[in-house]
């Protein structure tokens, strides 16, 4: 082979790779969800690498939280129309349960722990199905509060304690996508950078996520990027940096 055809192969497989790294882990094709007649997710379209943290901010009622419970196929709001890819796997016509399966993991706002279990059996109960991820040792290592408490009954955990309860039973799955729901809602900042330091060590695992969070400027400084909706549309889709170095499009969407 000629050094001109070496070079010109070397050449393509170094585009391909490129092409191959550049690809969306996760990507979301003109979705539209309604609960009943209301339409509420309106045409939104998102693309994240892996390992990424996105933000996806705006106003109450912009339809973030309705974004992810699409995303994580459950049955209202219901979809009916768009893609949703994961790793080359379309998840669209799935089920809430296939998808978890196929490793969405949604973290709800009411985070659902069950009742009359302990931390440690909220944990085992998560790994029942099959699809399970990280073990005790590794949660109780990342999670040292839980660790303490693992005989204590879940709901009687801090508000804070059941949060990184709720992300450990999600890691204790079959997890390549995270959908967090307003993680830091009513808790102390202490445990607000706790909850940042635990999303940044999964980071590297290649572990992606998606944040939905009131507190924009807190979720702006985690994430590599962000999505602002406004009334179930996509208003802004760059990086993170751009909203928080754009107070004029801060003040329209997030007025902050």
């Amino acid at each position: 082979m000629s050094t001109m055809a070496m070079d010109t192969q070397i050449g393509s497989g170094s585009q391909a790779a490129a092409t191959e790294a550049a690809k969306p882990f996760f990507s979301v094709r003109d979705v539209h969800a309604y609960y009943g007649e209301s339409y509420i997710v309106q045409g939104v379209s998102l693309d994240i690498r892996k390992g990424e943290i996105l933000a996806l901010l705006g106003r109450n009622g912009a339809g973030k939280s309705s974004t992810l419970r699409t995303i994580a196929r459950t049955d209202d709001p219901q979809m009916r129309q768009g893609e949703i890819w994961l790793d080359g796997d379309p998840i669209h016509q799935m089920k809430s349960y296939q998808a978890a399966q196929a490793g969405i993991q949604l973290v709800p706002e009411d985070r659902r722990i069950i009742s009359g279990l302990t931390v440690e059996e909220n944990i085992f109960l998560a790994q029942v199905a099959p699809g399970t991820g990280w073990g005790l040792d590794q949660i109780y290592e990342s999670f040292p509060r839980l660790a303490e408490r693992r005989k204590q009954e879940g709901v009687t955990l801090s508000g804070g304690e059941q949060q990184m309860l709720a992300i450990a039973r999600a890691l204790a799955r079959n997890l390549k996508l995270l959908l967090l729901d307003e993680p830091y809602e009513g808790l102390a900042p202490v445990i607000v950078h706790e909850i940042e330091r635990i999303l940044h060590s999964i980071k590297p695992l290649g572990i992606t996520t998606i944040i939905v969070e009131q507190n924009a400027v807190a979720a702006l400084k985690l994430a590599d990027r962000a999505v602002i909706l406004d009334t179930g549309e996509v208003a802004f889709s760059g990086t993170a940096k751009e909203v928080l170095d754009n107070a004029e499009l801060r003040q329209e969407y997030l007025a902050i």
